[in-house]
């Protein structure tokens, strides 16, 4: 597999969208991809989250790394979240 990088943008927006590294890898590894803009690809996990988020309780926590694929890596340019 190859090597993920991730864009200084991506490191901002992980903070904000309460993701980490660990979770963006994880969902680039085992996730579903799928066709993102620009010809960029994305790779959306589902991950147990049973927590509160900005006031509300969340059971899932949604990871998608948004990826600009290369011939040796992968570069993470923006990351979302999606909670239910």
């Amino acid at each position: 597999m190859k090597p993920v990088y991730f864009s200084h943008h991506v490191a901002q927006r992980m903070i904000e969208r309460g993701t980490n590294r660990q979770e963006l890898e994880r969902a680039i590894r085992h996730g579903r991809q799928v066709p993102a803009k620009a010809g960029k690809v994305a790779f959306r996990l589902n991950l147990r989250f049973e927590q509160i988020w900005k006031g509300k309780y969340y059971g899932t926590k949604q990871v998608m790394a948004v990826v600009s694929e290369k011939a040796d890596r992968f570069v993470v340019v923006t990351a979302l979240t999606f909670y239910f």
